[in-house]
């Protein structure tokens, strides 16, 4: 059976007797094979120049990268968690990857890593990202003994922003459900009634769905949820074609990708004249509205499969805290029970 060996770079050299010879590299730039094309030896050299380009050098940043990436802890993240995580990787492989471990010691190091995450000042949550995927690495290497100290402990944020505006309101879901095509207003009613994230909902299949009950494991947290089908959604639902397995499908009829969904949601938007909301503040849409029904905080998080303390955080410090509906539905139940 012929291998085919990709990269292989051949170079012809003319000798002093007028012959030409043939020299081959396991890549352009890379070591000289000195071997027979063709032959067992040539393949195992050519393996071997390889394997050494992705060992990393002992002793250097890019052996706790490796160990990391190696790690269950790694390999078992979500595919979307996976995919961010492996670009800020490679970036910060290409900056410190040869760096000695014997410099994570040195109290000057956490300068560097600071001047090098506020190089993406201009990105902020580039920077951010950047930050917190250095800090795992080093926390991780840190807990199995790899290192004795992660010099990218705390180091704070670049990055803020308060959703505290970011809610839909009735006006803009009307505008985006009169606006939309069948796919895209299928997808925010799903959002809306359920609270849960764009990549799960995106993966969501009908056998989830047993005519009252969506039932599903999320990918981020592991939580198994049952939420109750609203009745807009148990409906919407009900007299949906099922053209695939998944719920949400593109107008072809087959699932989305990521991308695919956020540029046709990000279009739909716009032609609905919606600016400055995401499909991720549905999520928190959701809390609102089931606070604004006078849901507790146990109930929403039973609902949405969110831990209690990230409900209440939703709810103290990026939705609630400016919200009027709250404020006259407490000065009514105020009301209801004052006589003075």
């Amino acid at each position: 059976m012929r291998v085919q060996l990709k990269g292989i770079h051949r170079v012809e050299m003319r000798l002093a007797t007028g012959e030409t010879r043939a020299y081959y590299y396991a890549w352009r730039g890379g070591p000289r094979i000195n071997a027979q094309p063709g032959t067992p030896n040539f393949i195992r050299c050519y393996n071997d120049a390889h394997a050494s380009l992705r060992r990393p050098k002992a002793g250097t940043m890019m052996t706790l990268i490796a160990e990391f990436k190696a790690s269950a802890e790694f390999r078992t993240l979500a595919p979307s968690s996976l995919r961010a995580y492996s670009k800020y990787i490679n970036l910060i492989a290409d900056m410190f990857g040869n760096m000695p471990l014997a410099a994570l010691d040195d109290r000057r190091v956490r300068g560097e890593f600071k001047a090098w995450r506020d190089g993406f000042a201009n990105t902020p949550r580039k920077a951010d990202y950047a930050w917190t995927t250095l800090a795992r690495i080093l926390s991780f290497s840190k807990d199995r003994g790899l290192i004795s100290t992660n010099p990218c402990e705390g180091g704070g944020r670049l990055y803020t922003a308060s959703r505290t505006d970011k809610i839909w309101r009735d006006d803009h879901i009307v505008a985006f459900l009169n606006s939309a095509g069948r796919e895209m207003a299928l997808a925010l009613m799903l959002a809306l009634w359920t609270g849960q994230r764009q990549g799960d909902l995106l993966r969501l299949p009908w056998s989830a769905f047993d005519g009252s009950h969506i039932r599903f494991q999320q990918s981020k947290t592991k939580r198994r949820v049952i939420i109750p089908a609203g009745e807009p959604l148990r409906v919407l639902l009900s007299r949906t074609e099922r053209r695939s397995p998944i719920v949400l499908t593109n107008t072809r009829g087959k699932p989305w990708t990521s991308d695919g969904f956020r540029t046709s949601w990000g279009k739909a938007c716009t032609a609905a004249g919606i600016k400055g909301l995401t499909f991720h503040d549905l999520r928190g849409s959701a809390v609102v509205r089931l606070a604004l029904a006078d849901a507790t905080v146990p109930q929403i998080a039973t609902f949405t499969g969110h831990g209690l303390h990230d409900v209440e955080a939703i709810l103290d410090a990026h939705y609630l805290g400016r919200d009027a509906k709250l404020a006259e539905i407490a000065i009514m139940k105020l009301e209801a029970r004052t006589k003075l």
